[in-house]
């Protein structure tokens, strides 16, 4: 039986700003794949990222020219070979497993979670401002149980300090998007040591991060924008403590398995992070993370509206989707 393929591009406002080292969006824009085969239907979300040249129109294009191999009924596994990682494989990807749960009755969580999936810790996400601005964000959240920061500019230490001392009992991750150089990572480093920050994330730009080969570790220093699939590991060990496994990045929840099993063998940590999209982008990653040591799933709870059904938040716990979600 054929399938029928729909992709749908998708705005949600943001609760307020959200602002980063590269600059700030309202909104999220996101692309919805949808792919029936009878009385059965999947679903997957992505959200373009201007960072890796992908824009809306691109992403969608993208899908529509595997319109045909996916009607014909194309596995995730040569959806591998047929599609480059990023934000477009792993629509159709996370499609493509909701789809298969669907068909057989059977959770996703019951093929990769070795137990039934719990609730998860995530961090909650403080934008990218002026140090006073930050801390009284910080302040508003400082019962949350782990933090993080967004930095990445010429007042870095200003900002920790005030962050740390408006969220004293917060674990905090630093997120710098590729924002520090070779000039100041050192002291930086330091500082965030010496205010008990418990992760580092892509403080030097990809490409341009041999340094930290070189240097002290004294908080563990974690790849994002470094590291997008399994391939890209091996020339990081040495260079980072962990890594960030994104669906977007990696082009999928079956690659992104990939990604995480052999980041295990090599001995990174993990965490898994998301770009600003709704619960159906997360509900994928939630199950993948399971076992991650940091969990940065808080999308929905950056945005103003979100899908219905979503995701359940308590507090900073996010429980895993109902498949009447996705899986």
């Amino acid at each position: 039986m054929a399938r029928v393929i729909s992709v749908e591009a998708e705005r949600f406002p943001i609760a307020g700003i959200f602002t980063i080292s590269r600059g700030s969006k309202t909104e999220a824009e996101v692309i919805a794949c949808t792919i029936s085969q009878g009385s059965h239907t999947g679903r997957g979300e992505c959200v373009p990222y201007k960072r890796y040249g992908e824009t809306m129109v691109g992403v969608r294009d993208a899908i529509e020219v595997m319109r045909e191999q996916i009607a014909g009924g194309i596995g995730r596994t040569a959806l591998l070979d047929a599609m480059p990682a990023g934000a477009a494989r792993n629509a159709v990807d996370c499609a493509l497993w909701d789809l298969e749960a669907k068909i057989a009755g059977k959770p996703v969580a019951s093929s990769i979670c070795a137990t039934p999936p719990r609730a998860l810790e995530t961090a909650y996400t403080l934008s990218l401002g002026e140090p006073e601005a930050m801390a009284a964000q910080a302040r508003a959240n400082a019962q949350r149980p782990l933090l993080k920061v967004k930095i990445g500019g010429d007042n870095d230490m200003a900002r920790i300090r005030a962050v740390r001392e408006a969220a004293p009992a917060s674990r905090i991750i630093l997120d710098a998007n590729e924002g520090w150089s070779d000039d100041n990572i050192v002291e930086n480093l330091a500082f965030a040591a010496e205010h008990g920050i418990a992760l580092i994330e892509q403080p030097l730009p990809a490409g341009r991060d041999g340094m930290l080969r070189h240097i002290a570790h004294p908080v563990p220093i974690c790849a994002d924008e470094s590291v997008h699939e399994a391939k890209d590991l091996a020339s990081l060990v040495g260079l980072y403590d962990a890594i960030n496994i994104k669906l977007d990045k990696s082009g999928g929840l079956t690659a992104a398995l990939a990604l995480r099993d052999r980041a295990r063998e090599l001995g990174f940590g993990v965490m898994v992070g998301c770009m600003v999209g709704t619960s159906l982008a997360m509900a994928p990653a939630v199950l993948l993370a399971q076992d991650a040591d940091f969990v940065d799933l808080d999308g929905p709870l950056l945005l103003a509206r979100d899908r219905v059904p979503g995701l359940v938040y308590q507090g900073s716990l996010v429980s895993p989707p109902d498949t009447a979600l996705w899986g």
